[in-house]
């Protein structure tokens, strides 16, 4: 049979799936888009975490670029509902009780996905409560624009305390007469005059018709950048991606740093957080065996460094597909990656610069922590294996110590989750926008009307506290730090599906088999014994502990079991043995 094609290169880190959909959340989730700014922009001092699999710097440079257009198109509307009070005489003021009423739904319920049912009930009653008053003041808005007079009889729309805008009504129970009298008194309340014209209640509705186009059009400009530069078709492209060519200077320099030390093997890390970015921990191992000397054999010092050159052919071997496999053979195992990476402490650099990311200093480090039992220092064999389009990512770090003719084994699995499921619907939200009926899209945005002066509000004030925080808060300047979160861990779902699940074990299963079978080899090989190593891998495998003897010991088994001694030793027992 002929042999196997090349697997062909993985796909970039700037052109990963997993950096687009995160490209695309910034436009969709503003509290991820904040802390991404906070995280790589606000905080320059901050060392990059490790970026397994995409490129921080366009998820940053998508994240500013999403800034800048909500903070314009929330100018816009504050501006529009600023000339609308002022031209309606206060009219709009009532309009702001319901929109804060469901800004206030939002912020009781929170941003988990499963809040306790009070802050539920809660916000759905505010939230509804907030529609119907909306509903209730957009109708005496129509009613008034539709059936007001502006003569200046007693119907003129002058307000008066006892009867309303319209004089003494023949019958003034009813709800029209009360939609009738609303308007009047909440512009009183405001600080108008009293004085409702139909021309006001109509330059209300303008107003509401120029709000509604406003977030349709911020809207379909978020479907155009999902249609265009972050197109499937046209990521890969970062030239032509319009975020990347902002002029920001201090953009373009923590850009050319980002990229610079996000994925070197050298990591500068935060003592509280060392494996920032790798994801979450996994069945995390930690084994001590006593190097025995096998009887048949001449023992021979045993170096770290000669372990880890054991091991490492042996996962390179990983990468094979099976001999009957054929040439189109697609799994994941075959793009595994393995290095060797340092990891040192951020602490003690005068600058970020100061970090020693060169090559030279890098062998340097990798040469003395190899051998180094070490605490601050330590010294790693990563192997990575990026599936489903990078979007779920597997790091095993693998350590190996001996001393005291003792050796140490320390594989600590770390899991990257899939990117969360709104971000992955991106494509799809953007595509049902574009493709709905007018109806459905102006439907859309009017239901974003009652809620705009609010969140636009926020939102300007958001984005003026960031610019303070730029410019006094000392970050240019400030001690360098580590890494404090990782925008790839930011946008990870809590869990995968099941076949994702079944993926991270079986790659994991294939890593740690061979890192045993690599150290169980390096063991015999030089002439030690190999069976408590074994006995140990097997039970640690499968959940277990190792017991190494179980003389005068009581325990128990099961999750159910107990155990307790029903007899003592007395004074003569080592003398009566059986």
């Amino acid at each position: 049979m002929p042999p196997a094609t090349p697997a062909p290169p993985p796909t970039p880190p700037h052109a990963s799936e997993a950096t687009r959909l995160l490209c695309a959340g910034s436009y969709l989730d503003s509290a991820y888009r904040d802390r991404v700014i906070e995280e790589l922009h606000l905080n320059e001092q901050r060392i990059v975490a490790p970026s397994l699999g995409l490129d921080a710097a366009r998820v940053l440079a998508h994240a500013l670029r999403a800034r800048r257009l909500e903070l314009a198109w929330a100018g816009a509307i504050v501006g529009l509902w600023v000339v609308g009070l002022l031209a309606t005489d206060m009219l709009l003021a009532g309009y702001l009780l319901p929109g804060l009423m469901l800004a206030l739904a939002a912020g009781v319920r929170g941003g988990d996905d499963n809040p306790p049912v009070a802050r539920r009930l809660s916000a759905f009653v505010m939230r509804w409560l907030g529609r119907v008053v909306f509903a209730v003041f957009l109708v005496a808005t129509v009613v008034l624009a539709f059936t007001g007079t502006d003569d200046d009889s007693s119907s003129s729309g002058t307000y008066d305390p006892t009867y309303g805008p319209y004089g003494p009504p023949e019958d003034s129970s009813g709800f029209g007469a009360f939609l009738k009298e609303l308007l009047p008194g909440l512009s009183q309340l405001a600080g108008g005059d009293g004085t409702v014209h139909p021309l006001q209640a109509w330059l209300a509705l303008v107003l509401f018709v120029a709000v509604a186009l406003c977030t349709g059009a911020q809207r379909s400009q978020f479907a155009r950048a999902l249609d265009g530069e972050l197109a499937p078709a046209r990521f890969a492209d970062a030239a032509s991606d319009p975020a990347e060519s902002a002029e920001s200077r201090r953009f373009q320099r923590l850009k050319e740093r980002i990229r610079l030390e996000q994925h070197k093997p050298l990591i500068m890390y935060q003592e509280a957080h060392p494996f920032c970015g790798a994801g979450a921990a996994y069945d995390t191992w930690v084994l001590a065996v006593e190097l025995r000397s096998d009887e048949s054999k001449k023992a021979r010092p045993l170096s770290n460094r000669t372990v880890l050159d054991t091991i490492r052919p042996l996962l390179e071997g990983l990468r094979l597909p099976a001999e009957y496999a054929g040439e189109a053979v697609r799994d994941r195992l075959r793009w595994l990656e393995i290095d060797e990476c340092v990891f040192l402490p951020a602490e003690g650099l005068a600058r970020r610069e100061e970090a020693p990311y060169d090559q030279s200093a890098f062998e340097a480090h990798r040469a003395r922590a190899v051998e180094e039992g070490a605490e601050k220092r330590r010294h790693f064999l990563r192997v990575r294996v990026g599936g489903w389009e990078e979007e779920l990512v597997v790091t095993v770090f693998v350590r190996v110590h001996t001393q005291g003719r003792m050796l140490m084994l320390e594989i600590a699995p770390h899991v990257l989750q899939p990117i969360r499921a709104d971000f992955k619907d991106a494509d799809r939200t953007a595509h049902r926008f574009r493709s709905n009926s007018a109806l459905g899209q102006a439907t859309w945005a009017v239901g974003q009307v009652p809620g705009s002066a609010i969140r636009s509000v926020v939102t300007l004030c958001q984005g003026a506290a960031h610019g303070w925080q730029s410019l006094t808060g000392g970050y240019g300047n400030a001690l360098p730090e580590g890494p404090a979160l990782s925008v790839r861990e930011l946008g990870a779902a809590p869990s995968g599906s099941l076949f994702q699940q079944m993926d991270v074990d079986r790659y994991l299963r294939s890593v740690q088999d061979r890192i045993a079978h690599g150290v169980r080899t390096a063991l015999a090989a030089h002439g030690y014994r190999t069976g408590e190593f074994v006995q140990k891998v097997v039970n640690i495998s499968n959940g277990g502990v190792h017991i190494d003897s179980v003389k005068d010991s009581t325990f128990a088994v099961g999750a159910n079991a107990r155990a307790a001694s029903t007899t003592q030793r007395g004074p003569d027992d080592d003398d009566h043995r059986g």
